[in-house]
């Protein structure tokens, strides 16, 4: 069996005190096979044997999906995920050798926090995402879609009575309803639902107002979904095309790190100067172990707040990064 597959067969059954070094096997699988991550390495003269923890890895700043086919072995992609953006911006482009190992593995996260899927039923209103296709929450929506067992379609645009039929026809059956929302789309369909007519629905809000609407802080935009659908918490999925794994938080912008995603912090000032221990601010690095064809070790454009638990909050985003509403899910 080869390092990846094994390695992936590995990540379902990874415990928290293996994380560290999973990772760094990891690191040094990539440094050795990912062309694009060893010149980078080698740029900064960098000894992959020398890395002895998660803070003294390098991150691959996240603009090289944009620039570089970054992949750690060769292989066919079965799906090409691209990141949110106008005509006027590239695109990140995240090349998956395996949809089914990427959409399995989604389904696991999700259910260690929310419980099996079979006999729920997910609706999303993601208009944005199905216009620009390629998109991973799509597809992950989908997968989970097909995972619950329903029999209704799951997709809607901008018809919003039937995705309201929908919801009063689960809610009769009885059964567990997730809403995953672009935020604009929320905010439309928000000011027509009748009072108590969400009650008892899980609503992920997917970040984006995609020029529609103003732009508002977290606590604002919460605070007016909480109150119009009447439910006591917006939750949210932080995940991004670059990433294959999420994390979710239940409410008040607070994520819990998955099984298979771990954040840190960087110096705004200092990149190369990381802490994975909280309280601390600054730019936000992920470790992705399912990454594997991939590059695991990021620098992203999110600013964030890392807790001594190992959850997170994201803050916002550098200001010369590029403003993508599909990728950061958040909270």
């Amino acid at each position: 069996m080869s390092f990846v597959s094994e390695f992936k067969s590995n990540l379902p059954s990874l415990q928290p005190a293996q994380f560290e070094a999973a990772a760094l096997a990891l690191f040094r699988f990539q440094a050795e096979h990912n062309p694009v991550y060893r010149a980078y390495l080698q740029h900064l003269n960098c000894v992959p044997d020398a890395v002895q923890n998660l803070t003294n890895i390098p991150f691959l700043p996240i603009e090289f999906f944009k620039t570089h086919r970054v992949v750690s072995h060769d292989f066919v992609p079965q799906a090409i995920f691209k990141s949110s953006g106008t005509t006027l911006q590239q695109r990140s482009q995240h090349l998956v050798s395996d949809t089914n190992f990427y959409c399995r593995h989604a389904q696991h996260l999700f259910e260690q926090v929310y419980g099996p899927l079979a006999g729920c039923t997910v609706l999303a209103l993601l208009p944005s995402y199905l216009e620009q296709g390629d998109s991973s929450l799509v597809m992950m929506v989908d997968y989970f879609i097909n995972a619950t067992g329903q029999q209704e379609p799951g997709f809607f645009l901008q018809n919003h009575q039937e995705l309201r039929d929908a919801v009063k026809k689960a809610k009769n059956q009885g059964r567990k309803i997730y809403l995953f929302g672009v935020t604009y789309a929320l905010l439309d369909l928000a000011e027509e639902v009748e009072p108590g007519e969400f009650y008892g629905l899980t609503i992920f809000e997917t970040g984006g107002m995609k020029g529609r609407r103003r732009e508002m802080i977290r606590e604002e935009l919460h605070q007016l979904l909480t109150q119009d659908f009447g439910v006591p918490h917006i939750h949210s999925e932080y995940g991004m095309t670059e990433l294959l794994s999420q994390a979710y938080s239940t409410g008040q912008g607070i994520f819990q790190p998955s099984q298979t995603l771990r954040v840190l912090v960087r110096d705004v000032n200092d990149p190369f100067t990381v802490s994975a221990l909280g309280p601390a601010s600054g730019g936000v690095n992920v470790i992705d172990l399912a990454n594997v064809d991939s590059c695991a070790f990021l620098e992203t454009k999110d600013l964030g707040k890392l807790h001594p638990d190992g959850s997170f909050e994201i803050l916002g985003r550098f200001d010369n990064s590029d403003i993508r509403g599909c990728n950061l899910l958040m909270g």
